[in-house]
């Protein structure tokens, strides 16, 4: 169990990627700290955690807000030892629209979940880390902060561009202090975030991909496993791509 030991903290637990990289650390020995905004759904997330023989605890974060994050690090600090040894910053959302038709407030509500929300993360346990003297972040990016996005609205796509420079910053930054920061830019998936996609784009994806297939949430969290288990440990300021082989570059 590589994970024994150790807490993590996942956002965007409710569902899709968060569900399955939640199960995935939990399995390898983690106590995970399910964070979403969506309460109920984090709690079926850790109710499938415990049916598997796991620990976790479903807290709700805003990751837009700084105070929520903070809440959140206190909280996991209190329930298990005084230690994060893993953050995954999953929780994000999605939009389509034309640029021209993009508000203000539909970039800002973006911006700050996507972006924002990663650096408060981050922020919040960069102190822990360094004071435990090592410590796993994993940032998921997009496949779109690659290609400018198949059904993903510029504010989405810069959001998750933003990401990709941050997990470079951050990994000149901590790597002094054994905080090892990778990023994973996921593929198109079939969740609920594509549930609405007119079918033949989801079909002109897989044949355009390789391995003839969409990622799967279990692909995705078995990359962040590997992201956040001393098996990377000289992986650092680095990001994944998972996408079957559609980039091929």
């Amino acid at each position: 169990m590589e994970f024994a030991g150790q807490t993590a903290i996942v956002t965007g637990t409710a569902r899709g990627f968060g569900r399955a990289i939640t199960r995935r650390l939990a399995w390898g020995g983690a106590r995970v700290v399910a964070a979403d905004i969506n309460v109920p759904g984090a709690e079926e997330t850790v109710t499938l955690v415990r049916q598997d023989g796991g620990e976790a605890l479903a807290v709700q974060v805003d990751v837009a807000s700084a105070a929520s994050v903070e809440m959140m690090v206190k909280t996991a600090l209190a329930r298990f030892g005084g230690r994060v040894d893993i953050l995954v910053n999953n929780a994000a959302i999605w939009q389509l629209l034309p640029t021209e038709e993009l508000s203000e407030a539909d970039w800002d509500r973006v911006v700050d979940v996507n972006l924002k929300g990663v650096f408060l993360c981050c922020r919040a346990v960069i102190p822990v880390m360094k004071q435990q003297g090592r410590g796993h972040i994993v940032n998921i990016a997009s496949i779109a902060a690659r290609n400018g996005g198949t059904m993903a609205g510029v504010h989405y796509v810069a959001s998750k561009g933003g990401v990709l420079a941050m997990t470079k910053k951050l990994g000149k930054e901590l790597g002094q202090y054994g905080i090892v920061v990778n990023g994973l830019n996921p593929g198109t998936s079939q969740t609920e975030m594509t549930a609405t996609w007119d079918p033949t784009i989801i079909e002109g994806i897989i044949r355009n991909t390789p391995l003839g297939r969409t990622v799967t949430p279990e692909d995705i969290a078995e990359v962040v496993a590997f992201l956040a288990s001393d098996a990377a440990r000289f992986v650092h300021g680095e990001t994944v791509e998972v996408n079957g082989g559609i980039l091929c570059d």
